[in-house]
């Protein structure tokens, strides 16, 4: 009994750092997307544009880590292998999206996240963001 509570704990914490690391880089490509500094952004002119953004993201790679979690099988590091996998693969298409959506529509969404008034557009991405992380994980399942 004490054992299998060692080895779920020591798992627990194996995917916890896989999913903060990826929660990270997520948190580094949408600072990228962002003119100037996205905690800046958020924490100091208190933008919703740019937490809108965030917050898809990392919903997004909740949902995608979550579903690769529970799916995985028992053996910890091939499980750990394919939520990192799964998670950039999510990280990617997210970014493409973002992307895609800024090259089909007028002006820069990167600029409009900068604004204080919340603009359609970062709707727009962040309801991508959660259809392409539950598309990923209805994959994984």
């Amino acid at each position: 009994m004490f054992q299998q509570l060692i080895s779920g704990l020591s798992a627990a914490v194996a995917y916890g750092v896989v999913g903060a690391v990826l929660m990270a880089l997520g948190y580094v490509l949408v600072d990228l997307a962002t003119p100037g500094k996205l905690r800046d952004l958020i924490w100091v002119h208190r933008n919703a544009n740019a937490a809108i953004l965030l917050v898809s993201g990392l919903l997004g790679v909740g949902i995608i880590l979550t579903t690769a979690i529970a799916a995985s099988s028992d053996q910890l590091v091939l499980g750990l292998v394919g939520t990192l996998s799964y998670g950039v693969l999510g990280l990617i298409l997210m970014g493409l999206s973002f992307l895609l959506i800024d090259a089909f529509t007028p002006g820069k969404l990167g600029d409009e996240l900068a604004t204080p008034t919340i603009h359609p557009g970062t709707w727009v991405s962040a309801a991508a963001h959660v259809v392409i992380a539950t598309i990923i994980a209805a994959a994984i399942w």
